[in-house]
């Protein structure tokens, strides 16, 4: 009798369409192992993701506001889970493969840094060899989850994690969807997240993007997903031109008026001394990295080896780590 995954594998015959990707054509693990008996191979690789260690701290981990005060405005996690709902929503109505499709938007953004985009670029600059973040997250999956052993993912999910920003010519049709859903969600949640500061009101966004798009923030996130459902019936999974333009507008107001914004962005010159003097101290102290970290220093570098744990970091620890390094701890005279 076929198990669940054979059956499963079965019936992605009928639901996946010619340009999505089979679960029993995948080009496999860097370490094969055997088939479960349950899931396919993206629904193992979804399991591993939503289970690692790197996937529970990005809960703690700027996606544009630096610390800010109120429950509701969106860290990374949250990010990541609306991309991976955006995309495995387009994914169903376009045929392609939903499973493969979440778990690349689960793992995207594994290797952020904290304090978001400014603890990127000021790792950036410290680490000789460079920093970007979909490259960190590549690195998570494969050398840095499970005491170094990874999470010995597929290649077309490893291959959707590391090209989610810039892209590549072999891209799975479900990668680009991910890269596509990737914008879709933080132009918008991003707009939320600065009206509902005080930064922006609804009236400020142009009107270029309430004409295509829409005057709330759940009816542009609407309207952009018709708009790429409609647009992607032949090869490319696309927005139409219009709706690719006002996404374009809609990016550099935020970019202007949010991104560069002092009051959203004002702390940000902090987080250089922060990163920076956590960097200095370990590479001055490399006994008093975490074992695991001292093995990764053995093998490839010192550098190497602050550079992941300083980017594995959440944003409070990065502070507290800062703090006890630099800070000193009150004590009282009796």
């Amino acid at each position: 009798m076929p198990n669940p995954r054979e059956n499963r594998e079965k019936l992605e015959h009928l639901l996946i369409c010619a340009r999505g990707v089979l679960a029993e054509s995948s080009r496999g693990r860097l370490v094969p192992e055997e088939q479960d008996e349950i899931r396919t191979c993206f629904q193992r690789d979804i399991d591993r993701i939503i289970h690692c260690k790197s996937f529970r701290r990005l809960k703690h981990k700027t996606q544009v506001f630096l610390q800010p005060e109120g429950d509701h405005y969106r860290t990374r996690l949250t990010h990541t889970l609306e991309v991976s709902r955006i995309a495995r929503t387009v994914a169903r109505a376009l045929s392609l493969n939903e499973d493969l499709t979440e778990a690349i938007g689960l793992g995207h953004d594994l290797g952020h840094t904290p304090f978001g985009h400014a603890g990127e670029r000021a790792l950036n600059e410290i680490y000789s060899c460079g920093f970007r973040h979909y490259e960190q997250s590549l690195r998570v999956v494969d050398r840095l989850e499970k005491s170094g052993a990874g999470l010995n993912l597929c290649f077309e999910t490893r291959m959707g994690i590391l090209n989610h920003t810039v892209g590549a010519a072999d891209d799975t049709n479900e990668a680009t969807l991910v890269r596509l859903s990737d914008r879709i969600a933080y132009i918008n949640h991003d707009a939320d997240d600065a009206i509902r500061a005080g930064i922006l009101t609804e009236n400020d966004i142009p009107a270029l993007v309430h004409e295509r798009m829409g005057t709330r923030n759940s009816v542009r996130i609407d309207s952009i997903i018709k708009d790429v459902i409609e647009n992607s019936a032949g090869d490319e999974i696309k927005m139409s031109a219009k709706m690719a333009e006002a996404s374009n507008v809609f990016y550099d107001f935020l970019y202007e008026r949010v991104y560069r914004n002092p009051k959203a962005k004002g702390e940000e010159s902090k987080v250089a001394n922060i990163l920076g003097g956590i960097w200095e101290y370990y590479l001055k102290n490399p006994q008093l990295l975490p074992e695991d970290f001292k093995r990764i220093a053995d093998d490839e570098g010192i550098d190497r080896a602050v550079c992941d744990y300083v980017s594995g970091m959440t944003d409070d620890y990065a502070i507290h780590t800062f703090t006890s390094i630099y800070i000193p701890a009150a004590w009282q005279i009796k």
